[in-house]
Order: C-alpha cells, then structure tokens, then sequence
C-alpha cells in the first residue's frame, strides 16, 4: 500500500486512482509538467539572481550570509511558494477568481494585479535596454571600449589602452599603463567609459526626475520590440509560452556556464570568488543581515505577484505542486549562488588588472549589468562574443518573468469576465495588454526614464507585496480555516500536506513576513541614483504607487460587506467572509466529498432533466399522431402511403 501511495505521489495522482487524462477544455493546461516547471523556473529566476544577490552576499559577510539565506529558504520561501501553488491549482483560477474562498478578500486579487502592471511596465523596459546593448554589441569594437568618442568628457580614463589591439592578452598590457590607471583611481573617483556610454549616449541622461526631455528613439525602437516578443509568445497562452521556455529557461545556464568557464581561468579571478565567498561569521548577528536575506528570497521568488497562482491554475488537478515547489525554489537560489561565481570571478579579473581592491568594481542592478560587467567584458579577447552572449542572457532571464506577469493579467481579465467570447478571443486581451504596456512604458524612454525606472522598482513592488502576501497567508489559514485547507490539499494531493508546512503557514511564515515588513520600514532611507536625491514631491508619488496595491484590499472588502446581506454589521462581515459556493475544483469531475453537489441541487437537476425528457416524449408522441393522421387522409384519397409524392394532405 505504502509503495502504491508513494508511487502517486511520484506522478503527481491521487493513489489509487487510475491515470486518465484530465484537461480543461475552457481553460486549457499545459501541455506537460515540464512546461510548468520551466515557466515558474523562468518566472523566479529573473535579473535580479545576477545583479542583485551576489551584492547582497559580499556586502553582508561572504559565504556567511548564505546560512540566513538558506534558513530564510526553507522557513518561508518554500512554504509560501508551495501555498501560492497549491491555491491556484486547487480552484483552477487566476489571482482574481481564487478569492471565492472568501469573497471579502478579493481586493488582494485587485492588488496583486496592479502589482504586476508596476512590474510589467519597468520590467520590459530593462529588457528593452539589454536588447539595445546586444545589438550595439554586433561590431569588431565594443563603443564602450576607449575614451575617444563625442560623448566622453575629459575625466573619462579607460582601462584598456587605445594603441593595444582589440584581441591582445593582458599579459601584453604595459605595467606603466596598470601603474596610471591604478594611480587615477587611487587620486580621484574614475569615470570609466562604459558609465559614460550609459549616461551620456544610451539614457543621455537629463539632471531631474521632472525633466523628461526628448524620447530616445533606439530605447523606444527596442521596447517595441521587447513587447512584440512577449505577445508573439503568450500568442496562444500558455499553449505557445509553454514551448518557448524550453529555449528562454534553459539557455541562460548555457551561458552562466561559459562565462563561468571562462571566468575561473583569468588571472585574479580567484580573488573575486574568495571576496564573494569568505564568510565573515561576526555579521551572522547582524540584524539587517537576516533582514536582507529574507527580503531577497521574498522578492526572488516571486510571491504575492499573482504569478505563481496563474501558472498554478493551468495545471492538471491532481499535479504534484509539493514537489514542483521544492524543485523550483531550489534551482532558484541555486542560481543566485552559481551567477555569484560568473559575476566576480570577471570583476575580480579587473580588480586585478587596475590593480584595486574588488570593492572598487563591484556593483548591483543597472550598475552592474550595464556599467561594471561591460567594462570588464572589454579587456577580454573577442570582448563582443562574450557581450553578446551576457545580454542575450539577461535578455532570456528578463523574458521569462515577463511572460508570467503579462499571463497573469490577461488571466485575471479572462476569467474574471468569463464569457465565451473572451475565452475564444483571448488573443485581443493579449493584444490590448501589451499595447497598453507599451505605450505605458514610453516614458521610461526619455531622458528622466532612468530615475522613473529605480523610483518604480524600489516603490511599486516593495512593502506592499510584504503585505499582501501576509493577508493571504491569513485569510486562507485563519478565515478561511486552516483544517478546510489542508483537507483541499489532501484532496487535491493524495497526501496531507507535512507538519512541517502546516507550522511554517501557520506561524512561521507570517511571523517572517511580518519581519520583513518591519526591516524594511527601519530600514528605510530615501531613493538616490549616484550622486542625484530625488525631490519630495517624486517620492510622493512613489508611496501613492506602493498604496495603491494596498489600498485595493479595505476598499473592497468594505464594498463586499455594503452588498452582503444581513441585518447587522457583523452578518454581514460574517457573509462577506463565508467562501462563495463555488469555491472549489472547477471540474465537476473533482467537486467529490464536501464539494460535491447537495441532495437538493442533484434532485432538481434530476427534475429538470425529467421534465425536458417527458417534454421531448410528449413532442415524439404528437408529431407521430400528425403523420398516422396524414397517412390515412392520404389512403382515403388514392390508396397510397407515399407521403413523399403527395406532402400536401389536402391534396
């Protein structure tokens, strides 16, 4: 018996029941459980594994903070994970329609959508700007290389010597060249070339948030680009993007692992690893430490963005989501770890040709991906080869988690409304999305578009998805009853969810989540980018965008409660929170134990069926009495039963 169980839980099928073919022909599923896998691969693993953890690491003790990081993972990013997995796979719903569960909180939903069209926004547009850098990267000569070009200013000092050759080895570089690059860095801040490219010829940055000067048309000519690729993929759901995740979620490995290969054999590369890797067990006691490590799995992740309970709604019923969420959060951070090994092991190639320390040259987000790694990638031989593939990574990376917040809306909108006719022209929503996205992200391509971007990205999905997620942990383990959910899970699953699971949803993970949220709020400090302090009134509207996620949540709750029916308020709290009747598997194949049809319902179905039976007899019945009466009219007038050559009776 044993094996036979665990032989279900293998296959992701509830034990004992025969393996049948279980598909949603008004939704759809995914074609197989790879496609599944892959996509919420690609939706977890984002840029933010490359520009964001490996500075996180160094800066907070080495090889030390992935013990916080590790506990983190396991204590609150895999059960949150599996929660969000098995909640959207039970309903078969969108972050919109799962609220059937309780009614009242169907403002998370709301909140989640708005989230996603933050992200979705400024996203692409960091796609779109990889996609710019990757062609510009198809030339004999990276135009970031050398200090000689009309966009440079005098203080520009470049690391690569302007009479060297292009595929020249370092070890052909002079030492009085090393030995002036070294002594410029040491005497004042060195403006590289590549920070200058970014700055002053890709962005032509403006000097406020408020002067959004003109469009950069190669920056909006690519984001066109960047939003016809995501529609062309999501073209028939996730029917289409299902397939293109075997390509945009593997390649990447591909090549981290040539950058990696060609990393580790440059000289001072070792030194770069052992900077991100040496613990330094003192910062273990450090608050902020542990505050930084679960952020980073929070926001890595993806939780609370509504996409892991889309992806979710798309797979077969009785899918094995506990293993799927273990598989897929792992091979998460253990992308963070292995893109820290690509990262430093190049910047520590060029700390050691400038001859500094790697603090000097290491950097996170837009700094890293488009100022700091591109430089670095100069001083190698064929540097466009090794361009073209680091872009064409980011560009996958970004890819993958886009196709799952544009998913996510045009799901939510799908079902949401529910007729037939959106369900066929899915498409048209598809369409309207990303041309909505388009046009929203414009000016982001102007010459503010910069500072916009860093003011979304540190606002719009920030403490809010903290929030949100601790109110849907909430809502399903103390509204909702955590005993009714587990018994959905077990439905749905097999196998009770592990005692482990059921103390992190419970108690852990809110604790952790409500942790976050207080170190973000301590460690709050106002946004800055470089030397630049946003005014007052931009980081007002940075709050108003964080809020109005958050803000979903009471208005509609107290909408809710206005139209449910009660004398008082409490009756009326108590219906808005009682799950709708509904609430359940979609398939009527799956509504079994509680969710199956009440007496009441199956009789008067059973009435309604007789009626339209006897209905359908008492029809045959007359319209047999019409053609004996037609026959004998017929036989009295020429003895004839052919009513074929004679229709008219009267005749």
């Amino acid at each position: 018996m044993e094996e036979k169980q665990f032989a279900g839980i293998l296959n992701g099928a509830v034990p004992g029941e025969p393996v049948k073919k279980d598909e949603n022909t008004r939704r759809g599923n995914w074609g197989n459980q790879i496609e599944f896998v892959l996509t919420s691969v690609g939706y977890a693993v984002g840029l933010g594994n490359v520009w964001r953890f490996p500075y996180l690491c160094y800066r907070n003790g080495g090889g030390a903070f992935m013990l916080p990081y590790f506990i983190m993972l396991v204590f609150c990013g895999i059960p949150l994970f599996f929660l969000e997995l098995s909640f959207g796979q039970f309903a078969s719903q969108g972050c919109l329609g799962v609220w059937k569960i309780s009614p009242m909180f169907k403002g998370v939903g709301y909140g989640m959508m708005v989230v996603s069209t933050y992200i979705g926004i400024y996203y692409n547009v960091v796609i779109c700007i990889a996609f710019y850098y990757f062609f510009m990267s198809m030339t004999n000569l990276l135009p970031w290389t050398y200090c000689n070009n009309p966009w440079n200013t005098p203080d520009c000092v470049g690391v690569v010597s302007s009479s060297s050759q292009i595929n020249s080895s370092l070890a052909n570089a002079t030492t009085s060249l090393v030995a002036g690059v070294s002594e410029v860095v040491n005497r004042t801040k060195r403006t590289s070339p590549s920070e200058e490219y970014w700055k002053h010829y890709v962005l032509n940055i403006s000097d406020d948030i408020g002067n959004f000067g003109e469009v950069r048309l190669p920056i909006l000519g690519c984001l066109a680009i960047s939003w016809f690729v995501v529609f062309l993929c999501l073209i028939r759901g996730v029917k289409s993007s299902g397939k293109v995740v075997y390509f945009t979620a593997t390649f990447p490995y591909v090549v981290l692992t040539i950058l990696f290969i060609r990393g580790i054999t440059l000289d001072g590369a070792i030194n770069g690893i052992k900077y991100y890797l040496t613990p330094q067990w003192q910062k273990v006691l450090d608050a902020k430490v542990w505050g930084d490590a679960a952020s980073q799995i929070f926001y890595s992740l993806g939780c609370a963005w509504g996409g892991l309970i889309t992806m979710a709604s798309y797979n077969k019923f009785h899918n094995n989501c506990f293993r799927d969420s273990i598989i897929i959060s792992i091979t998460n951070c253990a992308t963070s770890v292995y893109a820290g090994f690509v990262i430093f092991s190049i910047l520590g190639f060029m700390a050691h040709h400038l001859n500094v320390p790697v603090s000097e040259v290491a950097d996170h987000g837009p700094g890293l991906a488009f100022v700091a790694y591109p430089e670095a990638l100069t001083l190698l031989p064929i540097s466009p080869l090794w361009s073209l593939l680091f872009f064409f990574m980011l560009i996958l990376l970004g890819l993958g988690t886009q196709f799952c917040l544009l998913e996510t809306l045009v799901t939510a909108i799908v079902d949401e409304i529910g007729t037939d006719w959106i369900i066929r022209n899915k498409t048209v929503v598809t369409l309207s999305v990303a041309v909505a996205g388009f046009l929203l992200g414009v000016p982001l391509t102007t010459q503010a578009g910069i500072y916009w971007l860093l003011l979304m990205d540190n606002y719009a999905a920030s403490f809010s998805l903290v929030i949100i997620s601790c109110i849907m942990c909430i809502c399903i383990m103390y509204i909702y009853g955590h005993r009714n959910y587990f018994k959905d899970v077990e439905m749905m699953l097999g196998f009770p969810p592990p005692l482990f699971f059921k103390v992190c949803w419970r108690f852990i993970s809110p604790v952790i989540i409500s942790f976050i949220l207080i170190f973000t709020v301590i460690q709050y400090k106002p946004i800055t980018y470089n030397d630049y302090v946003y005014p007052g009134w931009s980081l007002a509207i940075g709050f108003a965008m964080a809020l109005s996620s958050v803000v979903c949540i009471p208005i509609y709750g107290l909408f809710k409660i206005s139209r449910s029916p009660g004398a008082t308020f409490r009756e009326r709290l108590k219906a808005a929170c009682q799950a709708h009747p509904k609430w359940g598997p979609a398939l009527r194949e799956h509504r079994t134990g509680r969710y199956a049809p009440m007496a009441s319902e199956e009789t008067a179905e059973a009435r309604t069926f007789k009626e339209k039976e006897e209905l359908k007899e008492e029809q045959k019945e007359e319209e047999k009495e019409k053609k004996e009466e037609i026959s004998l009219t017929i036989q009295g007038s020429n003895g004839s039963t052919n009513t074929h050559n004679n229709p008219n009776p009267s005749a």
